[in-house]
């Protein structure tokens, strides 16, 4: 493989962790609150299952910048328009329907993102692209099963579901956007063309909303610029719990 710009590359492994770390703490906030025991377990898991995921991501990191980092370091010593998340997953847990609906519409993407990274030019991204995606497998049935039981269920479930599907269906053309750095690591066959990705991720999204007798939403304002370090209000406050203990005590220890 063509030698790449450490730089770049580690612009690029930030990019691959943060989102998931993002949806990680997210769903972490729901520890104890989720409808039933085995899903309030579930979730956990997921969260947990990412941020193992994201902590690869970043010990490669660190060992890429060589400035004596952890990981912890990388993942919470930065300022907000550092992070490079996609604007999908820091969006609130309103309620369950919406916690669902923007699992699946992660999952979607973040599957077919490892399908293509297991094959990496990049070892170590493909070695934790194959330790994950059984994992990530696990996260998209979750929450297509979960889809269709809303979607099928109770009018008012339907109607949640109806109404999370609106308000978060914005956010998703992002993650198949590249940016400049996405864009260059697929040129070096590190990452995928996620241009190339924009039909197979909707035409298989928008087939569960239908399976799940909810509406595809039509007309869409698409939302951009997390993945650039440009977010929405709810960053902030993520942050501010996320940080807490390595700000409060710095070089804390476990």
């Amino acid at each position: 493989m063509k030698e790449i710009n450490k730089e770049l590359l580690f612009d690029y492994i930030i990019q691959l962790g943060d989102s998931s770390m993002i949806l990680g703490q997210r769903l972490g906030e729901l520890c104890g609150h989720g409808p039933e025991l085995e899903t309030d377990i579930a979730l956990t898991n997921i969260s947990l299952d990412l941020f193992g995921q994201v902590r690869n991501y970043f010990q490669y990191a660190a060992e890429i910048q060589g400035e004596g980092k952890t990981e912890d370091d990388i993942a919470m010593l930065r300022y907000e328009h550092e992070y490079r998340s996609a604007l999908l997953v820091e969006q609130p847990n309103k309620d369950f329907a919406y916690v669902i609906a923007r699992q699946n519409f992660y999952d979607h993407y973040h599957y077919m993102l490892l399908e293509f990274l297991v094959n990496s030019k990049d070892e170590q991204i493909a070695a934790i692209a194959r330790k994950s995606i059984k994992e990530v497998e696990y996260h998209l049935d979750f929450s297509i099963t979960w889809m269709k039981r809303l979607g099928g269920g109770t009018e008012e479930s339907n109607c949640r579901l109806q109404d999370a599907v609106d308000n978060l269906y914005r956010y998703t053309k992002e993650l198949t956007t590249p940016t400049e750095t996405e864009k260059q690591m697929a040129e070096l066959g590190v990452g995928p063309d996620l241009t190339s990705l924009q039909a197979s991720y909707y035409n298989s999204l928008n087939a569960l909303l239908t399976e799940a007798e909810i509406n595809v939403p039509k007309e869409i304002v698409f939302q951009f610029g997390g993945k650039e370090g440009r977010h929405t209000e709810y960053m902030g406050y993520i942050l501010s719990d996320f940080q807490y203990m390595q700000r409060a005590y710095p070089n804390m220890k476990w």
